[in-house]
């Protein structure tokens, strides 16, 4: 559910946002858009794949957490096991807003706007939002520079992207997972680099890539794939837990 509003320190006064990590919280997400000035955070924890934007021709890089809807395999009972956690996802349960100004030719400003039907919304508990006197608590300015860096990252990745695409460095890609148990799972769907055609490439291309920035985060998105392996060891042990507590519920019968 969504429930969108513009952010005012009179209507939300007294908010708190909890800023804990659980299913409950709504946490228990396959993946989470990224951005390429974000990969050298992302591809630390993460595997970087791509994936086509509803009706559009364009892409959109995402970490991933898991092999299915609603997975999450870094979610324990604690929190988030991981040190790094993608701005996509941090920043929720705020999101960037157009505020149309006066006299200005139509002109829009991003501006904060927050999802009233999140979970995370609170008066009694966690983070507030606002001081005393309507001022701007640590935490919303916190959450301003998160929403400025993705809304900035989302601007500059459709150069990025363009770029993959030109060079036809984007290819689709399948992963067939099969668990110690024999559970078998299929990744489909999503692109990744081409290395292939990425060492193809002359001195020109890769040269007109570093100077834009995008070679770098091209390297960083081909090394997340490294974390695939780690993803699979989630999976595993978080099966093997839930095995374990049927056999106990079972067993206690």
């Amino acid at each position: 559910m969504t429930n969108h509003v513009l952010l005012n320190n009179v209507d939300h006064k007294d908010l708190r946002i909890i800023t804990a990590r659980s299913a409950a919280l709504g946490d228990n997400v396959m993946c989470a858009a990224t951005f390429h000035q974000e990969f050298r955070n992302v591809q630390a924890h993460y595997p970087i794949f791509f994936r086509k934007e509803p009706g559009t021709s364009g892409f959109r890089p995402v970490a991933m957490f898991g092999f299915e809807e609603q997975e999450n395999l870094f979610l324990k009972s604690d929190g988030w096991d991981a040190t790094y956690i993608p701005l996509t996802i941090e920043r929720q349960p705020f999101l960037i807003g157009f505020q149309q100004l006066r006299g200005d030719g139509g002109i829009s400003r991003p501006v904060i706007h927050v999802n009233m039907d999140s979970p995370r919304i609170s008066q009694t508990e966690g983070e507030l939002v606002f001081l005393q006197h309507g001022g701007l608590s640590e935490y919303l300015e916190r959450i301003n520079s998160i929403l400025h860096t993705i809304h900035n990252g989302f601007e500059c990745d459709r150069a990025f992207v363009q770029a993959l695409l030109e060079l036809d460095l984007l290819e689709s890609f399948a992963l067939d997972v099969e668990l110690d148990n024999g559970v078998q799972h299929r990744l489909v769907g999503f692109y990744t680099i081409n290395e292939e055609r990425l060492n193809e490439l002359g001195g020109d291309a890769l040269a007109a890539l570093n100077s834009k920035g995008f070679l770098a985060p091209v390297y960083m998105a081909i090394a997340s794939l490294s974390n695939i392996r780690a993803l699979i060891e989630r999976k595993t042990a978080r099966l093997q837990l839930q095995s374990g507590r049927t056999d106990r519920a079972i067993s206690g019968r």
